[in-house]
């Protein structure tokens, strides 16, 4: 098997190169760069949406959380996460892509000031390292099991080829391999889908998800919470950080600024998030399959990853080979869309502030790339643990910027004073939570213990409500 898992992902590599090297050929600008010079049609819109949100964490992590937790386990991914790309679509896609900007960097700039734009932009640049090497480590570790590639040289050879395909088209680059990559996802995933539930109903596709509804013990088929306020706030935040805290992001945003039109971003918006929620069921679906067939543990060699134990168990050699390229392809998308939004902050709103990189606008963004990259890099090589700290950099941009941001699309701020104490009190009273929660016991029968029970997404998301408040009062009452 190891030889035709070779020749499908020589196969891979050549197409996605050839596709990165044609894109860089259309790079003229800094705006080709970034926004694909603000021509990309609805297909392409949307597949790059759509690759970008569906990524690892959809198709490994979701089938995990069902079958541990049950569909209540994957309300972050797929639920909420597609429900905020439908959320982008109603409210935000026509609104912000009429502000023509290249960064969210920029929304702040043109509604706040230049220091707000440069606090926002470091503050959402250093949130994306730990995702990007998270994505190093995936990449690695596929290459390892399958092809016994040594882990520091998988590390390097992942980061290399993401990096590559980043840095030579940007945008282009991005949303072409984006679009391929998406395609062959799905496909896999219903290739994979209809084989269980082809198995499962003896034959048919329809009794076969029948009959695994039907024996998934009722508690773990509902998303509603569990009884308790704690169970309650709980679960409201996860809903919150999903749908909420994914609007602000460069990622997202990007691809909303590099529509052709209005109109065109809040389709793909919409059309992404539906296909989102209705593919993302797959993996969820797949998860709760598994306990059928494997009712207590994975069988060895799985390495605890549901997909895989069912793809072994379902397909042909040849299936298991699409389907690690599947992975592989899953992966790569989600890196490099990771990797272009900081850069992009990087190079537009932090680097043209020296005069001799805003006289090379087209060659600072690709050095940005490359410079993201390297960043990134040592916190892969470091050490396993930088997982840990996904959810904690996700949740920046509910704390410190959704507030700010979505007062610069909607309202009318005052000044810089508003963003910055948005920003400032969101990330200290959130950060100060969590450290006194490690601090202080949590099952004291004390008020500071139950306050500290609350989920700190919600403290931070509230602090920087209030000092966006305050700020817009000050500057109000000085005015007058």
């Amino acid at each position: 098997m190891t030889f035709w898992l070779g020749i499908l992902l020589a196969f891979y590599v050549l197409l996605m190169v050839g596709l990165g090297m044609y894109a860089g050929g259309r790079v003229k600008t800094e705006e080709d760069y970034l926004v694909a010079g603000r021509r990309l049609p609805l297909w392409l819109a949307w597949g790059t949406l759509l690759a970008t949100w569906f990524g690892a964490a959809t198709v490994l992590g979701a089938s995990e959380a069902a079958r541990a937790e049950g569909v209540q386990g994957t309300i972050l991914d797929p639920f909420a996460s597609g429900l905020a790309l439908i959320v982008a679509g109603f409210f935000f896609a026509k609104r912000v892509w009429e502000m023509k900007l290249l960064t969210v960097g920029d929304l702040f700039a043109q509604k706040y000031g230049p220091k707000t734009e440069l606090v926002s932009s470091i503050v959402q640049a250093l949130g994306y390292l730990p995702w990007i090497a998270a994505q190093y480590l995936a990449l690695a570790a596929i290459l390892k099991h399958f092809f016994g590639i040594e882990h520091f040289t998988a590390i390097l050879i992942s980061s290399l080829f993401v990096t590559f395909l980043t840095m030579i088209g940007g945008m282009w680059s991005v949303t072409l391999t984006d679009t391929v990559q998406i395609c062959v996802v799905l496909i896999s995933l219903v290739i994979l889908g209809v084989n269980f539930a082809t198995a499962a109903g003896d034959g048919s596709v329809a009794a076969g998800i029948q009959t695994t509804w039907q024996q998934t013990p009722p508690v773990l088929r509902t998303l509603l919470p569990e009884a308790g306020l704690l169970a309650l706030l709980g679960w409201s935040t996860t809903w919150i950080n999903g749908i909420l805290g994914n609007l602000p992001g460069q990622d997202l945003m990007q691809r909303i600024f590099a529509s052709r039109s209005g109109a065109v971003a809040s389709r793909a918006c919409i059309l992404a998030g539906v296909v989102y929620l209705l593919f993302g069921l797959l993996p969820v679906g797949l998860g709760l399959a598994s306990r059928q067939l494997w009712p207590d543990e994975l069988p060895q060699g799985s390495e605890g990853q549901v997909i895989l134990a069912l793809a072994e168990h379902l397909l042909s050699p040849v299936g298991i080979c699409l389907l690690v390229v599947t992975l592989l392809a899953i992966v790569v998308s989600t890196c490099t869309s990771a990797m272009l939004s900081p850069a992009a902050l990087l190079s537009h709103n932090l680097l043209h502030r020296l005069h001799w990189f805003d006289e090379r606008r087209l060659l600072t963004s690709r050095l940005s790339v490359g410079i993201v990259a390297l960043a990134s890099l040592p916190l892969a090589l470091v050490t396993e643990a930088i997982l840990e700290l996904l959810e904690s950099a996700l949740a920046v941009g509910l704390v410190a910027l959704l507030v700010p941001f979505v007062a610069g699309v909607f309202l009318k701020p005052r000044g810089e004073l508003p963003g910055l104490l948005s920003i400032g009190c969101g990330g200290l009273f959130w950060t100060g939570h969590q450290i006194a929660a490690t601090l202080i016991n949590s099952e004291q029968d004390s008020l500071i213990a139950s306050l500290l029970s609350i989920p700190p997404e919600l403290t931070g998301l509230l602090a920087s409500f209030t000092g966006y408040v305050i700020g817009q009062r000050l500057l109000g009452s000085s005015k007058t």
